[in-house]
């Protein structure tokens, strides 16, 4: 059970960073966003291969400790 409880924890801190992360890097260039009338679509490419790279980076290093 004590296990359990450090898995969430560390679930927490990793939304959180993610959290803060998506903030500052919400609308990069080469984000797609159109706006007409009453629809609008925001499509963000860059922001999701800055955040794929980001987990892969995390990932990596969670797998070289284990």
């Amino acid at each position: 059970m004590n296990e359990f409880g450090k898995i969430f924890i560390i679930l927490g801190v990793v939304f959180i960073l993610i959290g803060l992360i998506w903030g500052i890097i919400g609308k990069l260039p080469g984000d797609i966003s159109i706006k007409r009338g009453n629809f609008s679509l925001h499509f963000p490419i860059m922001t999701s291969i800055v955040v794929s790279i980001i987990l892969s980076a995390i990932f990596y290093i969670i797998g070289r400790f284990k």
